[in-house]
């Protein structure tokens, strides 16, 4: 079996799979304010289209899947794409970033459609500061958690990204609430992606000394938990309560990057910080082999780039966040 490997040793098995562009949250480090459409264009992949490019990755060793967006659960019938990526061999852990919006209706269903695991955005439980930053609702992103937990996804992960002068205040708020609640809480730093981002990365905050205080506080030790990501985690001592830290600017972790992501039109991406990429929408309407398209993503996962550039140029990628694939 062919497997993919970069340029780097690093061997890829881990697809962020965007399956729309579109969200009904505004968050500001994401998407622009003025972004409306929530339609589904020509160009986007279809499922069967979709399908077989996870098939094809599948079929060289790839077994993490994450469904990410935008917010995934806009798309139209989504869980019926997902039963569809459940059942494909190598797929062994399915999972979905989502900002819970629409939990409530969806939770028990992703469960039945073979979602195990979830990520939820959360930067706040204050309101007005959920409102400032999402243009949202926070109660419906609690109740949605609230019935991801009744519907037995597990683990429930709240992505929080710190920004100074919004939500560092909050963090033991939400240390807390993921304790009570058997959640873990993972903080963020804001990157400069797209004009969404760098606006967002004058808030930036370092977790390093945020680490350090937690560990004093609480007492916490290193941990593990499940997952393909990069994030790294601590645990109170003689407590279930477990905090994680995804550093990309203070302490990059591109030396162990295991993932690619394939947006929502086709387009996959070799790195979050870089432009290198490959167009495979074109290659599968025109009819590629499965084939010939694995000889496609060994020469592409080849050309994977060694590491981001957005400390030295915070200005290089122009496409925000939401485009890319959480």
């Amino acid at each position: 079996m062919a497997k993919l490997v970069d340029g780097f040793g690093r061997r890829i098995e881990y697809l962020r799979l965007s399956v729309t562009d579109r969200c009904d949250l505004r968050c500001s480090y994401c998407m622009p304010a003025d972004h409306r459409n929530l339609s589904e264009p020509d160009h986007w992949l279809t499922f069967g289209e979709t399908e077989q490019i996870v098939r094809v990755f599948a079929g060289m060793g790839l077994h993490h899947l994450r469904i990410t967006g935008g917010e995934p659960l806009v798309r139209r019938n989504v869980t019926g794409l997902i039963h569809r990526l459940h059942d494909i061999p190598g797929i062994d852990d399915l999972s979905l970033s989502t900002n819970a919006t629409r939990l409530g209706k969806m939770a028990g269903e992703l469960k039945q459609a073979g979602i195990s695991r979830i990520n939820v955005s959360l930067d706040t439980l204050n309101p007005d500061t959920f409102r400032q930053i999402t243009k949202g609702k926070l109660e419906k992103v609690l109740a949605g958690l609230q019935a991801a937990k009744k519907a037995g996804l597990s683990p429930i992960k709240i992505n929080m990204v710190v920004m100074e002068g919004v939500n560092v205040d909050e963090i033991d708020q939400l240390v807390e609430f993921c304790g009570n609640n058997d959640f873990t809480l993972r903080m963020i730093e804001t990157m400069p992606q797209g004009n969404t981002g760098r606006s967002a990365s004058r808030s930036y905050v370092s977790l390093q000394k945020i680490e350090k205080n937690l560990v004093k506080k609480y007492d916490m030790i290193p941990a593990v938990t499940r997952g393909g990501g990069p994030a790294r985690y601590l645990q109170m001592r003689n407590s279930k309560t477990t905090v994680g830290f995804i550093t990309p600017m203070s302490q990059h972790f591109c030396e162990t990057c295991n993932r690619v992501r394939l947006s929502v039109e086709g387009t996959l991406y070799l790195c979050l910080g870089q432009d290198d990429k490959v167009e495979l929408r074109p290659l599968i309407r025109a009819g590629i082999s499965d084939d010939d398209l694995q000889q496609v993503l060994i020469k592409a996962i080849a050309s994977k780039p060694e590491r981001h550039d957005f400390n030295e140029q915070p200005g290089k990628i122009v496409r925000f966040m939401s485009m890319t694939g959480g």
